[in-house]
């Protein structure tokens, strides 16, 4: 599957375009073939129906449940009255002809000047090949020979879309892409309730709901790297409501999978119709197409369920199970990691000492976060210096990384280890030696952050040398199983002394990030590795086809976490995000939370803990234990299982209650919080999700001597557990429960 946006030159379209004369723009001819012709793009229980008309003009006319006979769609005129045009949008509405004031999919400057561009449908085919089917649909502007194929990927078992549009210009001369967009999809309903996320350092993901009015809502990105620092680029449009649910109801789910500056445009016009535009953000970002060249924009991801958000993240998460995230569903280790519990200081013995706590509280894996390279006055003992050198630090760790990684694997340990290799700190040999690898603005201040700036990845020899610091750091050893890759820091002082053409930094910085990962996969297709973005700035399908997991967010405070992590899954799989326990007070938000409270919110992810085991006390020690030995009894519900979100933390209950159930119905595991004080309210009614209402299932409270529901350790029915529910009781902030539940 097409998982990066590449530019491919002398690449012409595979479908074959009419090739009568011009006709004049006002009187276009009729397609000769078929004088209407309807395409299903269909999964299991889903269906995206495309329309062309006598004309030529291509609408999407349904996308929702499946219709089973689409010929019915035939004589679907859309209040055209049988004109060419109509009050209808199109299927990927251009800049020209009529369509005026409608968000543009495509906006195109020819050589002459000229700013208009009409797309009349040429043809499509239909390819399959197993749990996916192919649809390619081509259009043409018959006066400028510019061709579009609009790719519909659609797999059948998950009721996820996938598309992208090829772009070629098939004229004599040179053209500019001014609005490029990914896909442009129409909707017609009574009401829609866009849910998107946004947020920044430390509060990733945060929801909100809000009913789309009139005009153009805007969601988007211009900051170039660590892209999703600010807003996510995906959404869930409910459709016919003013509330947001989980169960019930008709939602659309949408992500883009684009490492970069984004853009989603939800444009409700005056007819009530919503047409939504994602894509690359144009931002200083202008592109120039040769006679001959293609380009091909990222893909953006659709489900639509009619069963609430729940059915679409499911979706999602197996969509992203199956095909969108390096090694999805592959169980990845516990972990300890040393960043907040050593920062910059440590010696070998140190970590070996953390290792020896790790291996023995049942953790599989040690991760040796900043730190450990420079020398000299670029020593890397702060964040001031030492970014670019990445060459062993010998002062701190004269027995090598070698020794470490094996002393972790004696231990029954896997090792890992930090970099960061799109950056360079001023104080650095490589600022000194490769000045002109560096983003920015000749003759302008070239401002850090975090004391560092960050390399121009469109520039081949950047991309060489950044892949040769992944490639040097997994030669330290043979024992390296993990690297974490961060990213911390957006594009200031825009600009590419190796470019020639400014406008296309933002999207050569992009496909410069991918090309290097793919040469690493290609290299170190086991490697485990996690995408850490200051935090959760690069949560995106773009990078997680090639990344193992996510560091959710550097903020670890647990009642932090709950929202974050609740955002999160509404589009991507839990499985995917870095969960773990810190230390008291918390290093971020200063707040003191249970031991136990936070276990049970990092377990819902994939778990591992920040801080210094030495510090735990006896008492404390007994329950990390258990509460490790445990996660692994059910660990594999949260990799492979279905999450139902039960409770939302958003309520003003102030709870939050999730639980994940095995393929088969046999196996379940729910998490339960309480997030505030409730007197006179002390039992939290939880009616269970996604279980098999004749089966009769064992529930079991972990990680405790006696239980907080009375119910723990005998065995109910599924449909009891659905439609009346546990009744815990919760009376206290932080409270917090882990139940188990086997079929008998």
């Amino acid at each position: 599957m097409k998982r990066s946006l590449i530019l491919a030159s002398l690449a012409l379209l595979c479908c074959i375009f009419p090739t009568e004369a011009k006709k004049k723009a006002t009187e276009p001819a009729p397609v000769p073939e078929k004088k209407i012709v309807v395409i299903p793009v269909e999964t299991e229980n889903t269906q995206l129906i495309l329309h062309a008309n006598v004309y030529g003009s291509l609408r999407t006319v349904h996308y929702g449940q499946k219709i089973t006979d689409v010929e019915q769609f035939t004589n679907f005129y859309l209040h055209t009255s049988g004109k060419r045009y109509g009050s209808a949008l199109l299927t990927y509405p251009t800049v020209g002809g009529v369509n005026v004031g409608t968000t543009e999919a495509l906006h195109v400057k020819y050589a002459n000047g000229d700013h208009n561009t009409e797309l009349f449908y040429a043809g499509h085919k239909q390819t399959q090949k197993a749990n996916v089917t192919v649809t390619e649909v081509c259009l043409r502007d018959t006066i400028t020979d510019l061709q579009i194929k609009l790719v519909y990927e659609a797999y059948a078992k998950e009721d996820v879309i996938v598309c992208h549009s090829e772009i070629t210009n098939g004229g004599k001369k040179a053209v500019e892409l001014i609005n490029y967009a990914s896909s442009a999809l129409q909707l017609k309903a009574n009401k829609y309730l866009l849910t998107h996320f946004h947020g920044s350092w430390a509060e990733e993901m945060t929801v909100e709901n809000e009913l789309l009015g009139r005009d153009v809502k805007v969601i988007e990105t211009r900051i170039g790297a660590s892209a999703t620092k600010y807003n996510n680029p995906a959404f869930m449009i409910s459709l016919d409501t003013e509330e947001f649910s989980e169960n019930k109801g008709e939602v659309i789910a949408g992500a883009l999978a684009w490492s970069g500056n984004f853009k989603l445009a939800f444009e409700k016009d005056y007819r009530g119709d919503l047409n939504i535009v994602s894509g690359i953000n144009p931002h200083a970002s202008t592109y120039q197409l040769k006679a001959g060249e293609s380009f091909v924009t990222p893909d953006m991801i659709y489900t639509f369920s009619c069963k609430g958000a729940g059915q679409a993240s499911r979706n999602l998460h197996s969509w992203g199970r199956n095909y969108g995230i390096y090694g999805g569903g592959k169980i990845n280790p516990t972990l300890l990691n040393s960043w907040e519990g050593a920062y910059f200081n440590f010696t070998t013995s140190t970590l070996t000492g953390m290792i020896d706590n790790a291996a023995a509280m049942g953790l599989e894996m040690f991760v040796l976060d900043d730190g450990w390279f420079g020398n000299g006055k670029y020593a890397r003992n702060d964040d001031h210096a030492g970014l670019g050198d990445w060459e062993l630090n010998t002062e701190k760790l004269p027995e090598g990384i070698d020794y470490i990684a094996n002393y972790a694997h004696e231990k029954g340990l896997k090792f890992g280890i930090w970099i960061e290799p799109e950056m360079v700190n001023p104080n650095s040999n490589l600022a000194n030696q490769h000045p002109d690898w560096v983003i920015q603005s000749p003759g302008r201040e070239n401002y850090q952050s975090r004391q560092q700036w960050i390399l121009d990845l469109s520039n081949p020899a950047v991309q060489d040398f950044v892949f040769g610091v992944f490639d040097r750091t997994m030669q330290l050893s043979d024992k390296i199983d993990y690297i974490k890759w961060d990213c911390n820091r957006m594009i200031h002082s825009f600009g590419s002394t190796y470019l020639k053409d400014q406008d296309r930094l933002y999207i050569e910085y992009v496909q410069g990030f991918y090309k290097v990962l793919q040469r690493i996969r290609a290299k170190y297709p086991d490697t485990l590795i996690q995408c850490c973005s200051s935090g959760g700035s690069r949560v995106e399908y773009g990078q997680l086809a090639y990344f193992n997991e996510v560091w959710t967010s550097d903020n670890s405070d647990a009642l932090s976490r709950v929202k974050i992590q609740y955002g999160t899954s509404l589009i991507y799989p839990p499985f995917i995000m870095g969960a773990h326990v810190s230390a008291v007070p918390n290093h971020q938000t200063k707040l003191v939370t249970p031991l136990k409270f936070r276990f049970d919110v990092a377990c819902a992810g994939r778990l591992g803990l920040e801080l210094q085991p030495k510090d735990f006390t006896e008492k404390e020690r007994v329950l990390v234990d258990r509460c490790i030995a445990s996660y692994e009894k059910y660990r594999d519900l949260i990799f492979q299982g279905d999450l139902y979100r039960l409770v939302s933390p958003y309520e003003d209950s102030e709870r939050y209650a999730l639980m994940y159930v095995s393929a088969d119905k046999s196996r379940a595991v729910v998490f339960a919080y309480s997030l505030g004080y409730h007197h006179g309210e002390k039992t939290f009614k939880i009616r269970l999700d996604g279980l098999d209402g004749a089966r009769k299932y064992k529930v079991e409270e972990l990680n405790v001597d006696k239980s907080c529901w009375k119910g723990s350790g005998a065995s109910y029915t599924g449909d009891f557990l659905m439609y009346s529910g546990i009744l815990p009781v919760q009376e206290y902030t932080y409270d917090s429960a882990v139940f188990y539940l086997e079929a008998e």
